[in-house]
């Protein structure tokens, strides 16, 4: 089992990673579970969320797309003025 160094900058502790399991980014998202810590890199895009939802249907993606006119409301102009 790999180990890392804890130690203190400042008053923050921090871990010293060794080469292997150091992260591509300048932030990472902690968590605990029990008595673990985990540390996972934060997704710089959105890709990961494809495959929890899967494929969207054409109804929702026209859904997405289409824009509703807009409205004549006069009587709200007096309220927001």
């Amino acid at each position: 089992m790999e180990t890392a160094k804890v130690f203190w900058s400042g008053r923050s502790q921090a871990v010293r990673l060794p080469k292997e399991y150091r992260f591509e980014s300048d932030e990472v998202r902690i968590r605990r579970h029990g008595a673990a810590i985990i540390l996972e890199p934060i997704p710089m895009d959105w890709v990961w969320l494809d495959a929890l939802t899967g494929p969207v249907d054409a109804d929702f993606q026209q859904a997405v797309d289409e824009q509703p006119a807009p409205q004549e409301r006069p009587e709200l102009n007096e309220v927001f003025r």
